[in-house]
């Protein structure tokens, strides 16, 4: 389904709310301070966050587990690097990245990988790095929802989303020993069903 996504969704961020786009134009202004450090987009899919963050003067790279969506983000964006690879699991060395973004791309991972995929993002980060995750909320009782999808855009799937409220992921971060900066949480606008959160962390200096 990687070119119908790519078509519905073929820039999220100039549709998104003004606050969306203050916080990622705040991340990259904290991604700067590691100026000999790459920041990596991980689920970056079409590739369009990615390419906007390297606007903003941050060197940058997409990460997607799809390889269709990797092609089609290399075909969009050809002077920026793409790579198939799971964030679970980064073909990096210890200590590379100057930051992470993942936006609405942790919805995907079952709850009790969690902790280990921040851990992952803990390692691959330089000391004072930043994560920014953006997500759907969960439900204000803090119980996790959960949705698989046999269908989308007209393509047969097996997809998995997992909602959780802003506090749920700060605590998992926690757990990473990454260290709570920010969380952010706005109502939807538009034909949003859901409110949208944001959390913003950093691996100790």
């Amino acid at each position: 389904m990687a070119p119908a996504y790519s078509e519905r969704f073929s820039d999220w961020l100039a549709d998104s709310a003004p606050l969306d786009r203050s916080l990622v134009t705040a991340f990259a202004e904290l991604a700067r301070g590691h100026a000999t450090a790459p920041v990596a987009d991980l689920g970056s899919g079409p590739g369009y966050i990615t390419a906007h963050l390297h606007t903003l003067g941050v060197p940058v790279f997409g990460v997607d587990i799809s390889p269709r969506m990797v092609a089609l983000a290399r075909r969009a964006h050809p002077g920026l690097r793409f790579h198939v690879c799971s964030m679970t699991s980064l073909d990096l060395p210890d200590e590379t990245l100057g930051g992470i973004m993942a936006l609405y791309s942790i919805i995907h991972i079952p709850t009790e990988h969690l902790a280990a995929t921040f851990a992952e993002f803990r390692r691959v980060l330089v000391p004072g790095g930043h994560v920014l995750l953006g997500f759907q909320s969960g439900s204000p009782d803090g119980d996790e929802e959960h949705l698989h999808l046999a269908e989308r855009f007209g393509h047969e799937i097996s997809l998995d989303y997992y909602w959780r409220t802003p506090d749920t992921v700060a605590a998992h971060l926690a757990k990473a020993d990454l260290q709570l900066q920010a969380r952010v949480l706005r109502e939807p606008v538009g034909d949003e069903t859901r409110p949208r959160a944001f959390v913003l962390a950093r691996k100790r200096p």
